[in-house]
């Protein structure tokens, strides 16, 4: 097997923009939550298979809090990124905000969400490492990995 290079966290970083439709409003007037854990999805997606350079599935998504809500013809931003890798699977932060007019962003949502990379029979494929550049890169990879044992915990106590 050929040694994956390491990828900086910035040549997967993935930003979708939306303004919000009728179709994407519940009956109390706000985002479906559902449509914004879609997107939320699509956006770990894409982060995880630049990273991997494979097809992704989602393993898990933690913390789904909603921490404030968005309203039709809002504009709503995700911004995705790794935050830590395991052998075969990413650890993919995506941030949700609505942008007023004047650029001002505030936070709706921030999810976690594990990606794994497999191949075309779903099979799980070995992922690039990461090439952290910052103290605050390296601070959220550490905070990763306790995420990371603490998902496995979970997934050890269910099986029970």
């Amino acid at each position: 097997m050929s040694q994956l290079r390491p990828k900086t966290i910035e040549q997967s970083r993935t930003e979708q923009v939306h303004i919000l439709m009728p179709g994407e409003i519940n009956g109390n007037g706000r985002l479906f939550g559902g449509v914004l854990m879609q997107w939320i999805d699509i956006v770990a997606a894409v982060v995880a298979r630049r990273h991997s350079g494979h097809d992704v599935t989602t393993a898990s998504v933690d913390n789904l809090t909603f921490h404030a809500p968005a309203y039709e013809n809002d504009t709503v931003i995700l911004i995705g990124k790794i935050t830590c890798v395991g052998r075969t699977s990413m650890e993919v932060s995506v941030e949700s905000f609505v942008e007023a007019l004047n650029g001002e962003r505030k936070r709706i949502n921030h999810a976690y969400v594990t990606m794994v990379a497999v191949d075309g029979d779903s099979i799980p494929q070995p992922v690039p490492g990461l090439l952290l550049e910052t103290d605050k890169q390296r601070g959220e990879y550490e905070a990763g990995k306790k995420r990371q044992q603490r998902r496995k915990e979970l997934r050890e106590e269910q099986s029970i």
